[in-house]
């Protein structure tokens, strides 16, 4: 702050092109965003072109001006090709005119399958080709006259831990009628967590449309299934006249702020994990601009810790899991509980 030097800058190499460096950024946001593609990696052939490793996903847009549009979006070239009038930046695809600029009059309406939508789809098959074949194992007599086998075994032990730990403790003699929406939604998002633990695969449960939907349906359940005691909590608490007015809109805010939970928890508790492992092993191309040795050294460090972080998000895709469908059984029990004569008998007095 006493000393003050002046530096000039150097003109020498001004017109040399600089060496492109690792871009963290676009790396870490690559991961956990959506895209019209699975990117795995890159690799540079002998001439020094860069060559991504992808597999293609469908792209279908429509627009009033255009009509709809089909085709794969390997014909974009990763934003370096204009195909039948459009272009994608930034994995959001503009409609151009015949110069190349972005025609702002046409509205395009981007319905394709991206990464989260095709992987949401696998989950989807692979779950149900397992559950179907767990059935058929039990209209066989497997698992009711004998010991289960297999995966089967592992399903029966997850099956009844949701049965007898989550949907009878919260919802009572009703929880027969909850039983299989309690267990879709479980193995839902975690089939959807453990999936997105695979490197190069989308991270669904970090997606907060993906948590949305199921927190929108959760609200839905809890509401629809609310008794008259439940709703009469909401609009007319057992509280003095004053309280009233200020619980009152507590009460309704509340309907809103349960699902608002389970959708930011989820959301925020996978997206989180997969930022970090990410970081870590971008730690190795960081230091790894500042010298092959610093790349190389670091490594190990990098490597250690992402294998013990990528460990517990293995835990962590089961609790979270776990937590959103017993949170979801909680707030549902709370809206079918029935009203107990003592709650009368207390008022009066």
């Amino acid at each position: 702050m006493l000393f003050s030097n002046v530096a000039f800058a150097n003109d020498e190499h001004a017109g040399e092109e600089k060496p492109k460096v690792f871009d963290a950024n676009k790396v870490i946001f690559g991961h956990v965003l959506d895209a019209h593609e699975f990117h795995f990696f890159d690799y540079t052939d002998s001439e020094g072109h860069l060559h991504p490793v992808t597999i293609p996903l469908p792209v279908i847009l429509y627009s009033k001006e255009r009509g709809w549009d089909v085709f794969m979006s390997s014909k974009l070239e990763h934003g370096h090709a204009v195909y039948n009038g459009y272009k994608i930046d930034d994995e959001k695809i503009y409609a151009v005119n015949e110069a190349g600029a972005i025609d702002e009059s046409v509205k395009v309406y981007d319905l394709s399958i991206t990464r989260n939508v095709a992987q949401m789809l696998l989950a989807i098959i692979v779950l149900v080709s397992i559950l179907i074949s767990a059935a058929n194992k039990y209209k066989k007599g497997i698992g009711r006259t004998t010991a289960p086998k297999g995966f089967q075994n592992a399903l029966e032990t997850v099956i009844l831990f949701i049965r007898d730990e989550v949907a009878k403790p919260n919802l009572g003699s009703k929880y027969e009628r909850y039983l299989p929406f309690l267990l879709s939604v479980f193995f839902f998002i975690l089939i959807n967590n453990i999936f997105g633990m695979i490197p190069g695969a989308a991270n669904v449960s970090g997606n907060i449309v993906f948590t949305a939907v199921l927190g929108i349906i959760s609200m839905l359940v809890i509401n629809f299934s609310g008794n008259k005691h439940y709703w009469g909590h909401i609009f007319n608490p057992p509280v003095p006249g004053g309280v009233k007015a200020i619980l009152v809109p507590v009460e309704i805010l509340s309907i809103f702020t349960k699902p608002f939970s389970l959708i930011v928890r989820l959301f925020a508790n996978i997206l989180a994990g997969h930022i970090i492992i990410i970081c870590l092993i971008s730690l190795i191309f960081i230091f790894g601009n500042f010298g092959s040795a610093a790349g190389f050294g670091f490594a190990p460090v990098s490597i250690a810790f992402t294998i013990f972080i990528y460990m517990i998000e293995i835990l962590v895709a089961f609790i979270q899991a776990y937590i959103f469908t017993n949170l979801t059984a909680v707030f549902l029990g709370g809206a079918i509980e029935e009203h107990h004569h003592h709650e009368d008998e207390h008022a009066h007095h």
